[in-house]
């Protein structure tokens, strides 16, 4: 049985302009000591689907219209609030966005580990502290001893970030999930948090959800990676077939938009420099979700077919195993014919 094993999740967002349906029929699972890399541009439902399935979004606006969300057996979209509090953050750890605001920066580091261990571990203050102390030297923070009493605005970005690592596994969770943690991190301490996160994961053996829009950083510790836009999962597979074998025109234009730094730079006549690739037009209007694919008015590919009827994420084919991709083109036989 599947770690987690998501059914046809729908969210929307009732507001007084209207209704914004942000997650439309969600399904995957994930295997025990996986780990999941959710790519997408903003908007796109990465966060969105996996707050709702810890009821951590707000109700109202926010309704989950349908679907299921199985975590070792049982369904989170059925439990109570009480029943939720007892796993979130005991069996499932959650490292948020942006540390400066999670972190609450009147209570000190040690208050804001030690409140999962006593909470859930039911350890005396004493016992947890010590916990916090281990916790800390184990994602890197020099000191621990006495930076444990410090408070979130004595440290840098990146070490808020490890304190916001150190909450998540405090508890040793089942499955640990990422939403952006780089997201606002220099290049240096962004691939130092990334070998700690694969070096956490071989100690604790957990799952991993990595919610990011960071293609680079997705293929350098995910062992399948999820494409979204529009609230549906466009592509889903093990890294190195999406990223060698891409099916999804969505896909296609995301790597074609990151820069190739091996490539030598070409100059024109007039001195300019080669524009990067980008996906023309605009990302879908969630107040008003189309019938066909949400991609097909940005996709150079669509058929008719794309226009007025969304396609199921299905085996792609020829592809590998679980290489999955909703589409009613075959992209890779329009690029060949294309060369």
């Amino acid at each position: 049985m599947p770690l987690l094993e998501v059914n046809d999740l729908a969210v929307r967002f009732d507001t007084a302009d209207g209704s914004i349906h942000a997650v439309n029929g969600v399904s995957y699972s994930l295997e025990a000591g996986e780990t999941l890399g959710v790519v997408g541009e903003s908007g796109s439902g990465k966060s969105v689907h996996v707050l709702s399935m810890l009821g951590l979004i707000p109700k109202p606006p926010g309704k989950i219209v349908r679907g299921t969300a199985r975590f070792n057996g049982r369904d989170l979209l059925a439990m109570s609030e009480g029943e939720l509090r007892d796993i979130r953050g005991n069996e499932i750890g959650m490292i948020f966005q942006d540390p400066m605001t999670s972190l609450n920066p009147v209570l000190s580091v040690r208050t804001q580990i030690t409140e999962a261990l006593i909470c859930h571990r039911k350890m005396g203050r004493a016992a947890a502290k010590q916990r916090a102390i281990e916790l800390l030297d184990l994602v890197g923070i020099p000191d621990p001893h006495k930076r444990v009493n410090q408070y979130p605005h004595e440290f840098s970005g990146g070490m808020r970030q490890r304190v916001m690592i150190a909450i998540g596994i405090a508890c040793e969770p089942k499955l640990l999930i990422a939403d952006e943690p780089t997201t606002a991190l220099d290049v240096t301490v962004q691939a130092q948090v990334l070998d700690l996160m694969r070096d956490l994961k071989k100690k604790l053996g957990m799952a991993m959800i990595w919610i990011t829009h960071d293609m680079g950083v997705v293929a350098g510790i995910a062992d399948n990676i999820q494409v979204m836009y529009g609230g549906r999962i466009m592509e889903r597979g093990p890294t190195r077939a999406v990223f060698h074998d891409t099916r999804s025109a969505y896909t296609y234009g995301l790597l074609r938009s990151l820069p190739d730094h091996d490539a030598p730079v070409v100059v024109d006549a007039q001195g300019r420099r080669p524009r990067l690739s980008q996906i023309p037009g605009q990302p879908p209007d969630m107040f008003k979700p189309q019938a066909g694919d949400p991609f097909a008015p940005r996709n150079p590919y669509a058929t008719e077919r794309c226009l007025v009827e969304a396609p199921p994420l299905q085996q792609a084919p020829g592809g590998a195993p679980g290489h999955m991709v909703a589409a009613w083109y075959d992209l890779r036989s329009v690029r060949e014919k294309a060369a």
